[in-house]
């Protein structure tokens, strides 16, 4: 599918140039063919383009195409020929031939000749779509090089999408893709428009797995292009090529789909509820699916990747192309199942324990290329460091604290509690590591391959290094937090006062050296915050254990510890005097809730009032949270400031819902909590080191908490300049959107900004789509563990079984809810859809979450720890919470009536959404959500 969507069109005569003579009118028409008649190319093989020559093929062959008809190149000579644009090609800048075409009228004879094919159609919504000579070969496919316009209606706005095609032969990343070789002559396929329900790609062969016999099928909601553009999710499925049988199925929760959203302008959507969880396609489709592409392989005797569409049922072609790539052979078995990134001694390899919980939560989840890049940067040149500032005296080699495994970054628990054996409170390796494991880990019997730190003199040295290091850290803890405060603020303001693109490139290259030493720095100081309240927390549960018995069992999720005041919670509250703001100013509030939420920043600065809003609401809001983002380390994600569509959203959702503040503040401060008689009991000593333990712990977390935004709003100034970088490559066509930043890799970036290279060298084409095959791979993969012991065949996982009622997780948060389930994936585009009460359900949350927690009536992760956001923030709430049960997500639907209790740490489905007798969520006479204690 071709990449570049236009979703706007320019009058066909804007600019005038020579028309040239009019020569031969009964020529130009025969220059125009209608594909599937006079057998798979007419007379004029050769001259169709690949794209146009394939849909001759299909259509001949009798295969379900869309009507069509190809300007083949001769149309195109011709006219090059009598607009006088042939005479000055040789030589001439490409970006002036573009603009030239662009600006020229299209002869009346040619523009006859088009018009007259397209009536013949009965001039229905076309899809236009460039097609080249060497496009689609088996050498080189040009998917995406060249323009495409979709849904186009009437003469004039046809004439207008031919003109951008021919044009898109010069554009910058066409000229790039051919590395300067001279252009071929254009083609131009007009074919009829299918407003597809469900769209895809089939390949005939896996590839990306070289296992035989295994036709691969990714299907999403509405338009294919979404699919392209990595902008929605999709359904993956395999099919075996013998017996059309579906052997592998994953079916994801679809939020968006690229759709009409009125004539002439494609955009992205909402999928309806109803369609969101189940299956794109039935199986009996998919044998239909799979028939057809067997008969296209057979066809041309090749593997073929092959794009559909549905409509109404019926299967649509829309184009196949050899496939240029094969899978590669299996890695070995090191390789492929250990996140380690070079070879390591077996008893290592197989004895070492990873983890991904907790581990700063801005690492949670699959990364893209760029991010996982970026996570090898930060390990490389910060995370030693980082171990430095917890007081480590030896902090080991760089390439062993950290591990990748299907996209996803790991932590080495057994390499990190070696080397903070040199601290004494981790001397004892269990209290770091049982911090770090998953209930899918015994550590009964685990012995770490790394051994014990060494002894004698090297022993003394490092604790003598800690005792300094820590009264160090102790005395100047809340001074370095007010310095973080403050240094966040001068760099936060002075990113915004920067502008990027007018600075060359060596000046952005100092920019982004500025950026990672003061986003090394960062880090560096926010780590003891994090480390110290991971400790006390564990220290304030071991105590709790060994000196309450069962009094003691979860205390330290009930003591009050006066955290209502931290950061993330805050933006909450702030969240809330907004959206009071935004309620109190009618203008405001009607560009807020009624125009689409990618226009709402722009109205609002457009109009009097919304500026006036923007200016005492808005900026104060994005300076104190606006570098909040969705897994914040994953540099291709927006942050509120650059998007603050997430924040529209839950102004209208506070407005709707009625919440006041007092709502809020009760939540977060107002707990009945009955932890003080507890420790009553116990003796004036005991009470006093636990009262010690839970001051520190509340002092570590409200520091940990205020320096977060500095070392998140750190990451934001790398990702500024690293998409600035992307914005130049998309323009010089070393891109073809700016999709494809996320398939960089970030040494590249550097790379490229520290010396002078050509940018199509540095960022090979080759790498960069074999990264993005690598990361559709592990999009497709069942989701790792949190923690496991040396390999791990990821493709030994399996798929939950569907009719399970009962889920057990973490005991995250107290109390115990009855309330109905909303899943949520897409955080921006659905939190307008979340009703208060009901039971958040969805993979992970982090700090971006926060708002949404003040109106949930319970939450529910797939992944999580008890000092994951999730938890720490459910219990600030008081919101019931069960985390890391695995696979809530697939077992539990939006709607089904759910129990959540968060003292046994189960989730409990008692009533389906579908046999629901008074209809889905928020139908009159649904409760929303009751709680009972």
């Amino acid at each position: 599918m071709d990449t570049h969507v236009s979703d706007t069109t320019t009058p066909a005569g804007a600019g005038e140039g020579p028309a040239g003579p009019v020569t031969d009118p009964a020529g130009h028409a025969a220059c125009v063919v209608t594909l599937g008649a006079g057998g798979p190319a007419g007379g004029h093989r050769g001259e169709l383009g690949g794209k146009g020559t394939r849909l001759a093929e299909l259509s001949a062959a009798g295969l379900p195409v869309p009507p069509a008809f190809c300007l083949t190149t001769a149309l195109f000579d011709a006219y090059l020929r009598e607009t006088g644009i042939a005479a000055e090609a040789a030589g001439a800048d490409p970006r002036t031939l573009r603009e030239r075409i662009l600006g020229t009228r299209m002869p009346a004879a040619i523009a006859d000749a088009v018009l007259d094919a397209y009536g013949s159609m009965g001039r229905p919504r076309v899809a236009v779509r460039s097609s080249g000579l060497r496009e689609d070969s088996a050498a080189q496919s040009f998917a995406g090089q060249h323009d495409t316009v979709l849904d186009v209606c009437g003469d004039e706005d046809v004439l207008d999408a031919v003109l951008r095609c021919w044009a898109s032969l010069w554009s910058d990343r066409a000229t790039v893709y051919r590395d300067r070789d001279a252009p071929d002559a254009l083609a131009v396929v007009v074919q009829e428009m299918i407003h597809t329900d469900v769209s895809g790609v089939m390949f005939t062969v896996d590839p990306v797995n070289p296992r035989p016999h295994r036709l691969v099928v990714e299907a999403c909601q509405g338009l294919g292009e979404g699919l392209v553009s990595g902008q929605v999710s999709s359904d993956f499925f395999v099919v075996d090529d013998e017996k059309l049988e579906v052997v592998e199925e994953r079916v994801r929760y679809k939020v968006t789909k690229c759709a009409p959203l009125e004539p002439g302008r494609i955009g992205m959507t909402k999928v309806d509820a109803a369609a969101r969880s189940v299956p794109c396609l039935t199986h009996d489709q998919l044998r239909e699916l799979g028939a057809l592409a067997v008969r296209i392989r057979d066809l041309y005797g090749s593997e073929q990747d092959i794009e559909w569409g549905v409509r109404d049922g019926v299967f649509h072609l829309f184009q196949t192309r050899p496939i240029t790539t094969r899978p590669a052979a299996p890695a070995a078995p090191s390789g492929a199942l250990s996140p380690y990134v070079a070879p390591q001694p077996e008893p290592v390899l197989n004895g070492t324990l990873w983890s991904r919980m907790d581990i700063g939560e801005i690492f949670v989840g699959l990364m893209t290329p760029l991010g996982l890049s970026f996570a090898r940067y930060y390990q490389r040149n910060v995370h030693t460091d980082c171990a430095g500032a917890l007081g480590v005296r030896d902090t080991g080699e760089a390439d062993l604290h950290m591990g990748f495994y299907q996209g996803h970054v790991y932590l080495n628990i057994s390499y990190s509690s070696y080397l903070l054996a040199q601290c004494l409170p981790t001397r004892d390796q269990r209290h770091f590591t049982s911090r770090f494991v998953s209930e899918e880990v015994d550590l009964a019997d685990y012995e770490n391959p790394f051994g014990t730190f060494p002894g004698g003199m090297e022993d003394l040295l490092s604790t003598v290094h800690w005792l300094q290091h820590t009264a160090r850290e102790m005395t100047q803890m809340k001074s370095r937090s007010q310095q973080m405060v403050d240094a966040r603020l001068y760099e936060f303001d002075r990113a915004r006062g920067l502008d990027l693109t007018r600075m060359s490139r060596r000046e952005l290259h100092g920019e982004l050296h500025r950026d990672l030493a003061w986003f090394h720095d960062m880090h560096i100081g926010y780590m003891p915050y994090y480390i110290n309240a991971f400790a006390f927390y564990g220290l304030l549960t071991e105590l709790c254990a060994r000196w309450l018995g069962s009094d003691g069992v979860g205390l330290q999720n009930r003591v009050k510890t006066d955290m209502s005041s931290l950061r993330t919670v805050e933006s909450a509250k702030e969240v809330w005097s907004v959206a009071q703001a935004a309620k109190n100013d009618p203008a405001v509030l009607r560009i807020i809730k009624d125009e689409p939420l990618e226009d709402i920043a722009r109205l609002l600065r457009e109009d009097p009032a919304g500026q006036r809003f923007w200016d005492r609401h808005m900026e104060p809001f994005l300076r104190a949270n606006g570098t909040r983002g969705h897994q914040e380390m994953e540099i291709t994600h927006p942050r509120w400031i650059d998007d603050p569509s997430y924040i529209f959203q839950m102004i209208r959702r506070y407005v709707a819902d009625g919440f006041s503040i007092d709502d809020i503040l009760r939540r977060s401060s107002g707990w009945s909590d009955d932890s003080r008689e507890v420790l009553g009991r116990l003796p004036m000593p005991k009470r006093q080191v636990l009262d010690t333990v839970i001051s520190l712990y509340a002092l570590c977390s409200e520091l940990r908490e205020t320096t977060r935004m500095s070392m998140i709003t750190s990451i934001w100034l790398v990702r500024n300049v690293v998409y600035e970088v992307g914005r130049r490559l998309v323009a010089d066509g070393v891109l073809h959107s700016p999709d494809e930043i996320a398939h960089l890799d970030f040494e590249d970036v550097r790379r490229y900004l520290a010396g002078d290279e050509d940018a199509v060298r540095v960022f090979d084409r080759a790498r960069i789509d074999a990264a993005r095959r690598l990361h559709e791979h592990n999009k497709r993969l069942p989701e790792p563990p949190l923690t496991f012991v040396g390999v791990h065949d990821i493709t030994a996982s399996v798929r939950p079984a569907a009719d399970g009622a009962r889920l057990e997780g973490l005991a995250a948060s107290p109390g115990r809810i009855v309330g109905r389930a909303r899943i949520v994936e897409d955080l921006v585009w659905q939190a307008d859809e979340f009703e208060a009460g009901e039971i958040l359900v969805t993979g992970y949350t982090d700090a971006s979450w926060t708002p949404l927690f003040a109106i949930a009536g319970g939450v529910v992760t797939d992944i999580g720890s008890m000092l994951s956001h999730s938890s720490i923030v459910a219990r600030e709430f008081h919101v019931p919470s069960v985390v890391n049960t695995k696979d809530a997500t697939q077992r539990i639907n939006t709607g089904d009536l759910i129990v959540v209790d968060g003292d046994a740490g189960t989730v409990e489905v008692v009533e389906s959404a579908d046999t629901d007798p008074q209809g889905p969520p928020g139908a009159a006479g649904t409760p929303a959500g009751a709680t009972t204690d």
